[in-house]
């Protein structure tokens, strides 16, 4: 297992510990749940992610064509 050190501003860590309280677990596990979901299947949610956008501005992008 390799370890990784990240640099979060106050702001982010409190976010992070405020979400970990929330599901009652560690703000370590919280970053490690929240990365290995991303590493399983990263074009899924940039899919999801794209979807969002394009659903959003759909109105948008229909005036500009």
């Amino acid at each position: 297992m390799a370890t990784i050190t990240i640099t979060l501003s106050q702001d982010q860590h409190t976010k992070l510990k405020e979400l970990a309280e929330r599901f009652q677990i560690s703000p370590e596990d919280m970053a490690r749940a929240s990365l290995e979901e991303l590493l399983s299947d990263p074009d899924e949610v940039f899919q999801n992610a794209a979807n969002h956008v394009l659903h959003k501005n759909a109105e948008l992008y229909q005036r500009l064509a």
